[in-house]
C-alpha cells in the first residue's frame, strides 16, 4: 500500500477544498491515487448533497456578468448561512455561474443546469453545483437567472449591498456614451432602492388595476369620513388612491431619488438626460433580483445545535 504523505493530503485538499481528514481517508481508500481520491470525494459530496436537499437555502448573493454594452445576466445563488455567502470560494462560484448565464441559450433553469459547465466541459452546471456543495459543506442552490440583450440600445447593471440586490436596466437609445450610461446606472440604483413593479403605467395589467381598485373600495367603505358620501365622490377617491399607488409601483412615475427639487420624476430626469446628450432615450425593461425574496429564512439556534451534536 502506498504511503499517504502530508504533501499528498495538502495537494488533494487544495485541489478539492475538502477537509483534511476526508482527503486522508480518500487517499488511503485509493492507495494514494490522486485522481481516484478526487472521485471518492466527489461521490461523498454527492451523498452529502442528497442529505441536504430538505434544508432551506435562503441566504446567498446575486452576481452580474456582462458582454460589452448590450448583454448582461444576473443570477441568484443561495446558501444556508450568511457565513458561507461571504466565503470567497462561494463568491467565486457565483461569479462563474453569472459568466455561464451571460452566454447561455437556456430557456429555463432546468435547461441551464444541464448545460456544459463554463469552467469544465466534462461537467454540467448541476454537477459543478454538487461538487461545490461537497467542498463547502452545506446546501447551495442556483435559484434563478435572467439574461438581457439590448436590440436597440444598451444595458447597465448595478449590485447593491455586496450582492444582496442585483439590477439590470435595458434602454432603447441611439446614443451610448458616458453621460447616458451614468444616467442609466442612476436609474438602476433607483430600481434597487424603491423596487418598482413596472416600467410605466401602460405596462400595468387591467387585472392588477381591478384587483387594487377592489381593495381600495373596501378600505374606503370602512372609512367613517366617507360614510354617506355621493357615489361620484367615492369613485373619485378610489381613482385618486389608485393613481397614487401606480406612481409608487411604476418606475417612470416615481420621484427620482436624486432629484434636487424633490419633485422631478424618473421620466422627467430621462428627458433631461436625453436633451443634454442629443439622444432618444427610454427604459425598455428592468430586472431586479433580491437575495432570498419569497424564501423562508432558516432560524438558527446554536445552543440547540451544539447540544444535539454533543448528544449524538
Amino acid at each position: 500500500m502506498a504511503e499517504v504523505t502530508a504533501a499528498m493530503v495538502k495537494e488533494l485538499r487544495e485541489q478539492t477544498g475538502a477537509g483534511m481528514m476526508d482527503c486522508k481517508k480518500a487517499l488511503n481508500e485509493t492507495n494514494g491515487n490522486m485522481d481516484e481520491a478526487v472521485e471518492v470525494l466527489r461521490k461523498n459530496g454527492q451523498a452529502k448533497a442528497v442529505k441536504k436537499e430538505g434544508r432551506i437555502a435562503a441566504e446567498g448573493i446575486c452576481r452580474i456578468a456582462s458582454k460589452g454594452d448590450t448583454v448582461a445576466a444576473v443570477v441568484e445563488v443561495n446558501s444556508e448561512t450568511d457565513f458561507v455567502a461571504k466565503n470567497e470560494t462561494f463568491q467565486q462560484f457565483v461569479e462563474a455561474v453569472a459568466k455561464q448565464a451571460v452566454d447561455s441559450e437556456a430557456a429555463n433553469l432546468d435547461a441551464f443546469l444541464e448545460e456544459k459547465w463554463v469552467e469544465d466541459g466534462s461537467k454540467t452546471v448541476k454537477e459543478a453545483l454538487i461538487d461545490k456543495i461537497a467542498v463547502i459543506g452545506e446546501k447551495l442552490s442556483i435559484r434563478r437567472f435572467e439574461r438581457v440583450e439590448a436590440a436597440q440600445g444598451c444595458v447597465v447593471n448595478y449590485l447593491h449591498g455586496g450582492g444582496r440586490i442585483g439590477v439590470i436596466v435595458e434602454a432603447k437609445t441611439n446614443v451610448v456614451n458616458d453621460g447616458v450610461k451614468e444616467a442609466l446606472t442612476n436609474i438602476a440604483m433607483q430600481v434597487a432602492a424603491l423596487s418598482p413593479k413596472y416600467v410605466a403605467t401602460s405596462d400595468v395589467s387591467e387585472e392588477y388595476k381591478a384587483h387594487e381598485r377592489e381593495i381600495i373600495s373596501a378600505q374606503i367603505a370602512q372609512d367613517p369620513k366617507m360614510a354617506g358620501k355621493p357615489e361620484k365622490v367615492i369613485e373619485g377617491a378610489v381613482t385618486g388612491r389608485l393613481n397614487k399607488e401606480l406612481k409608487e409601483v411604476c418606475l417612470l412615475e416615481q420621484v427620482y431619488v436624486k432629484a434636487e427639487d424633490g419633485k422631478q420624476t424618473v421620466s422627467q430626469y430621462l428627458a433631461q438626460v436625453a436633451k443634454e446628450n442629443s439622444a432618444e432615450l427610454s427604459v425598455a425593461r428592468f430586472v431586479r433580483f433580491e437575495t432570498g425574496e419569497g424564501l423562508e429564512k432558516k432560524q438558527e439556534d446554536f445552543a440547540a445545535e451544539v447540544a444535539a451534536q454533543m448528544n449524538a
